[in-house]
């Protein structure tokens, strides 16, 4: 008897960048406009997949990398101005073109190094990058500032390590003495310093690891904080920051394990429940946000485990 096996499915990174690829043109074509969400986390997502490897529609990036490419633009966008940071628009939009440029989508490194000294002026006298300073915890979408420290530094770094060398080293020192007191600020504390050989540093990200290690919690997902109960996003930063060390059995078994709560909770058409703070609230920008910020946990993980 013939027995005829179904053609396995798509895996939930494939249908996370299918989704992503028809969200994030639709903003700017639907509003005239370019966003945080769309074009800047949604569109590194894709970049960052396309470095990887994974297969990336042109169209779905074409309209933001025209965008990105015109960083003298960016304070021209559209949108309703009670609504707009400009600050916080151009971090995510210059983490998205280092994307990009990594991604060898973007060739030409002066709209880097250009979208990287328009950051300058933002950086604050102690090294950091304020944004929503008004919440305790960072968003998918707002970050917080030691989030926005370490894209805004890594980004600096990406354009010209050299030229931006004395504000990284500003960057560097507010994460180093700055408190973390989530899993969203431990996580963003872990990917700036995880790769310095300084013994500050070093001591710095173990502490930041121990807070990350002891709050997963039993179903592998991460809240924002020890007993908070877990989301999509604290969960992503998570496995972002575990699988920056990835040279220990342990912390490849917490990937292990956190990796199946985000496929667990992604929705049927690909993207995940936004994660809000506080909890429980609806909102398509971070909705969009944590999808994207899942996306990349999931592709940045998936050869550490399949390394095993």
């Amino acid at each position: 008897m013939l027995v005829l096996l179904a053609a396995p499915g798509p895996s939930a990174e494939e249908r996370a960048i299918a989704y992503l690829s028809r969200e994030v043109p639709q903003w700017s074509k639907q509003n005239h406009c370019y966003s945080c969400h769309n074009n800047g986390d949604g569109a590194r997502a894709l970049y960052t997949a396309r470095r990887l490897g994974y297969r990336v529609a042109d169209e779905a990036l074409a309209d933001t990398t025209r965008w990105l490419a015109r960083p003298g633009e960016w304070d021209n966008n559209r949108g309703d101005p009670a609504f707009s940071d400009k600050k916080l628009a151009r971090i995510q939009f210059a983490a998205s073109l280092a994307a990009a440029t990594d991604a060898r989508v973007v060739e030409d490194r002066q709209a880097l190094v250009e979208a990287a000294a328009s950051l300058l002026s933002y950086q604050e006298a102690d090294g950091s990058w304020r944004v929503d300073a008004g919440a305790a915890i960072g968003s998918p979408v707002t970050w917080g500032a030691p989030l926005a420290t370490h894209l805004a530094a890594r980004t600096l770094e990406k354009a010209d390590a050299a030229r931006f060398a004395e504000p990284i080293a500003r960057a560097r020192r507010w994460l180093l003495e700055t408190r973390a007191n989530s899993v969203l600020d431990a996580a963003a504390v872990v990917m700036a310093l995880a790769a310095s050989r300084d013994p500050r540093a070093e001591a710095k990200v173990r502490q930041c690891l121990e807070l990350i290690r002891a709050v997963q919690a039993s179903d592998g997902g991460w809240g924002p904080q020890a007993k908070s109960p877990p989301e999509a996003f604290d969960t992503a930063v998570a496995l972002l920051a575990l699988s920056t060390v990835n040279d220990r059995a342990a912390d490849r078994r917490r990937i292990e394990r956190g990796r199946p709560y985000l496929i667990r909770t992604q929705l049927s058409p690909g993207g995940w429940p936004e994660t809000t703070r506080p909890p429980g609230s609806q909102s398509y920008a971070q909705h969009l946000s944590t999808s994207a910020w899942a996306t990349l946990a999931l592709i940045e993980t998936r050869r550490a485990v399949e390394a095993r």
